[in-house]
C-alpha cells in the first residue's frame, strides 16, 4: 500500500539527489569558451567536451543494461555510486595536463552518470502507479535543472572554468549522499531479478515499448543538441551584432532555456496522467519542432524576442521526456523495468552524439542561424511514433 504523503516526500528527495547529481553533465559546456582558449581547441575538439560525456553515458548504460544492473542491485546504491564517481571524474578534468586527458575524464564522468538517471527512474516507479507521469515529470524537471545549473554557476563566476567544474563535482557528491542516506525503497519496487542477458533485447518485442522507444529517439535527436548549443547560438547572434557581454548573456539565456524545461516536464506530466501520455508527448514535440524552425528568423531578432523563443523551446523540448519513460515502464516486463529504461536511455544518448556533432558541423558550414534545422526531423518523426501508439490495437504483441 502506497502512502501518498511519504511517496511525494521520497520523490522530493530523489528529485533533489537527481538535480545535484546531474550538475557535472554540462559543467564543461558551460565554460567551454574558457577551456577552448586555454587549450587552444578547435570547434570539433570543443564538441568532444560534451560528446565524451554522451559517449561515456552510452557505454555505461550499455554495460548496465546487459548486466541487468538496475534490477540486480538496489537502485539507491547504484545511484549513489554513480554520483560519487561522476563527482571524482569531473573534478579530475580541472587538473588534466592536456585535452586528451580532459576528454578521457569527461568520458568517465558520463560513464558514472549512467548509474544515476535510469536507477532514479526505477526508484520513482517503485513509489508511484497512479500519477506516474507527473512523478517522472518531477524527476525529469530535477534532471533538467541540474544540467542547467552549471550555466548559472558560469555566469556568476565570470567563466572561471575550474571553479565551475569543482562546484559541480561537490554538488554531485552531495546528491549521492542524499540518495543513500535519506531515500527509501517504495512498496511497488520489484524484488531483485535473476540475471538474464536476453532481457535487454526483449524491450523490442512489445509494440507499445517499441513505439515508446522510437518516440524517445526522435525526442533525443533534438534535445541534447539544443541543450548543448543554444547558448552558443545566442552568443553568436549577439556577437554578430556587436552586442556587449555576448558570452554572459548567452550563458544566462542557456540557463533560462534549459531551466524552463523543468516546468515543462512537470506540467506535461500532470496533463499526461489525464489526457494520455502519447497525446501530450506528440503536442510537446510539435511545439518544439516549430521553435526549432523559428531559430532561423530569430537569429536576427532583438535579444528579448530570441530569449522568449529559446525559453518556449526549452519548455517544450523536454516536456515529453518523462512520458516516454512512463510508456516504457508501463509496457515492459515488470521484472526488468530497470533494464528496459536503461536500454531506452542507452539508445537515446547514443543518438545524441550524432546530432550534437552534426549541429556543430552545420554551424561551420552554414552558420548558427541555420544550424538547428538539422535536428528538426527528430521531433517530427517522434510525433509519428506517438500517433501510431494512439491508434487502438486489439491486443498487445
Amino acid at each position: 500500500m502506497v502512502n501518498g504523503r511519504q511517496a511525494w516526500r521520497m520523490l522530493a528527495l530523489v528529485g533533489l539527489a537527481e538535480l545535484l547529481g546531474m550538475a557535472p553533465w554540462f559543467s564543461a559546456s558551460a565554460v567551454s569558451s574558457s577551456i577552448v582558449a586555454e587549450y587552444h581547441l578547435s570547434s570539433a575538439q570543443a564538441a568532444w567536451l560534451t560528446m565524451a560525456v554522451q559517449g561515456g553515458f552510452v557505454a555505461g548504460t550499455l554495460v548496465a543494461a546487459l548486466l541487468n544492473l538496475s534490477d540486480l542491485v538496489n537502485a539507491r546504491w547504484v545511484f549513489a555510486i554513480g554520483c560519487l564517481g561522476a563527482a571524482a571524474a569531473n573534478a579530475l578534468v580541472t587538473v588534466a595536463p592536456s585535452p586528451v586527458e580532459a576528454v578521457a575524464w569527461r568520458f568517465a564522468t558520463g560513464t558514472a552518470l549512467a548509474l544515476v538517471y535510469p536507477p532514479g527512474m526505477k526508484i520513482v516507479v517503485g513509489w508511484f502507479s497512479a500519477g506516474r507521469g507527473a512523478a517522472l515529470g518531477v524527476l525529469v524537471a530535477s534532471l533538467t535543472l541540474g544540467k542547467a545549473l552549471p550555466y548559472l554557476l558560469a555566469a556568476v563566476s565570470g567563466g572561471a572554468w575550474r571553479t565551475t567544474m569543482l562546484l559541480a563535482s561537490v554538488l554531485a557528491a552531495v546528491g549521492g549522499l542524499v540518495a543513500v542516506v535519506t531515500v527509501k525503497d517504495g512498496p511497488l519496487a520489484t524484488a531483485s531479478a535473476t540475471f538474464d542477458p536476453r532481457a535487454a533485447f526483449r524491450v523490442f518485442t512489445r509494440r507499445g515499448t517499441r513505439l515508446g522507444v522510437l518516440g524517445y529517439l526522435g525526442h533525443m535527436w533534438e534535445l541534447y543538441a539544443m541543450w548543448t548549443w543554444v547558448g552558443v547560438y545566442v552568443t553568436a547572434s549577439l556577437a554578430a551584432r556587436g552586442a556587449g557581454s555576448a558570452g554572459r548573456l548567452g550563458s544566462l539565456a542557456a540557463f533560462v532555456a534549459i531551466g524552463a524545461g523543468a516546468l515543462g516536464a512537470v506540467v506535461a506530466g500532470i496533463f499526461a496522467d489525464r489526457r494520455g501520455r502519447a497525446n501530450v508527448a506528440a503536442w510537446a514535440m510539435m511545439v518544439s519542432a516549430t521553435c526549432c524552425a523559428l531559430t532561423v528568423p530569430a537569429f536576427q531578432a532583438p535579444f528579448g524576442v530570441m530569449l522568449l523563443l529559446v525559453t518556449v523551446w526549452g519548455f517544450s523540448v523536454v516536456a515529453d521526456s518523462a512520458q516516454f519513460s512512463a510508456i516504457v515502464s508501463e509496457t515492459a516486463d515488470d521484472e526488468y523495468i530497470g533494464t528496459a529504461l536503461t536500454v531506452q536511455t542507452c539508445l537515446g544518448f547514443l543518438l545524441t552524439m550524432v546530432s550534437i556533432r552534426l549541429t556543430s558541423a552545420a554551424a561551420e558550414w552554414v552558420g548558427w542561424q541555420w544550424a538547428f534545422l538539422i535536428i528538426l526531423p527528430g521531433p517530427m518523426l517522434g510525433v509519428q511514433a506517438m500517433l501510431a501508439l494512439m491508434r487502438p490495437r486489439v491486443r498487445e504483441e
